[in-house]
C-alpha cells in the first residue's frame, strides 16, 4: 500500500484569499426577433421566474416606449412587469448603480432603442456576477441589423430568436413590416403601423397612403 508523501502534502499550494473571493461571472441572455414574436412576454416570464426564485430583480425600459404602459414592461398580450423608465444608458446607470449591491437580475426591454454603450454596461455587470436579460428587435424596418442588439447577441451566453406569424400568409415571420411612407429609423407604434412578415411577404419599403393611416387613428412618433 502506497503511503502519501507527507512532505509534499505540507507544501501543497493553499488557495489564496483572492481566489476564494473571486466573483462568479454572471450571464447575458438576449431575446430577439421581429415585432409580435413574444419578446417582451418571454422577458417578463424570465424575470417573474427569477422573482419566484427570490432573486432581487430590477427592470428598465426606454422612455420613448409608452405604447401600453409608462412604468412597466408590457407585452402585446397585456402582460406587465414594473420597470424604471430611462432616457439612455447613463440614466439607466444612475438608477441602477446606487442599489447595485441589492440587485441580482437586471432586465432591459426594447434594447434596440438604447445606444451602443449598453453592450459595455452588460459586460461590466456580468463581471460583477449579475444576470442580465435583454429583449429587442434584431433588425430594422428595412431588414438591416438594429444596433446594439446584434452586438449583444455576439457577446451573450444565450440567444433566443423568436419568430412571429406572417400577417399575410401565416408562415413563420422573421421581419417587421412598416406600413406607411416614413423612412425614419424609429417610429414607435404597434398593430396597424407594423406587421410581422415572412421573407417572401416582406417588402421593406412598401408604402401605404398616409391618409389611410390617419383614418385608422394611428399616431406616428419620430
Amino acid at each position: 500500500m502506497l503511503m502519501p508523501n507527507t512532505e509534499s502534502l505540507l507544501h501543497a499550494p493553499v488557495a489564496t484569499s483572492s481566489a476564494q473571493d473571486r466573483v462568479t461571472p454572471g450571464r447575458i441572455e438576449v431575446i430577439t426577433g421581429p415585432m409580435f414574436s413574444g419578446k417582451s412576454e418571454e422577458l417578463i416570464r424570465r424575470l417573474k421566474r427569477a422573482q419566484i426564485a427570490r432573486r432581487r430583480v430590477m427592470s428598465f425600459k426606454p422612455d420613448l416606449d409608452v405604447r401600453y404602459h409608462r412604468t412597466a414592461i408590457a407585452s402585446h398580450s397585456s402582460q406587465t412587469l414594473e420597470a424604471r423608465t430611462v432616457a439612455n444608458v447613463e440614466a439607466l446607470k444612475a438608477e441602477l448603480f446606487p442599489v447595485l449591491d441589492e440587485v441580482e437580475v437586471i432586465g432591459v426591454d426594447e434594447a434596440q432603442f438604447f445606444e451602443p454603450a449598453l453592450v459595455g454596461l452588460a459586460l461590466e455587470l456580468i463581471q460583477m456576477g449579475k444576470r442580465v436579460i435583454l429583449a429587442g428587435l434584431d433588425t430594422t424596418f428595412a431588414g438591416e441589423p438594429f444596433a446594439p442588439v446584434p452586438e449583444l447577441m455576439a457577446v451573450a451566453d444565450e440567444v433566443v430568436k423568436l419568430s412571429a406569424v406572417c400577417m399575410r400568409c401565416g408562415a413563420p415571420a422573421v421581419h417587421t413590416q412598416r406600413l406607411g411612407a416614413s423612412q425614419a429609423l424609429v417610429v414607435v407604434g404597434a398593430a396597424g403601423l407594423y406587421e410581422a412578415r415572412c421573407r417572401a411577404c416582406f417588402k421593406p419599403y412598401a408604402e401605404e397612403n398616409a391618409e389611410q393611416l390617419e383614418l385608422k387613428g394611428i399616431g406616428i412618433n419620430h
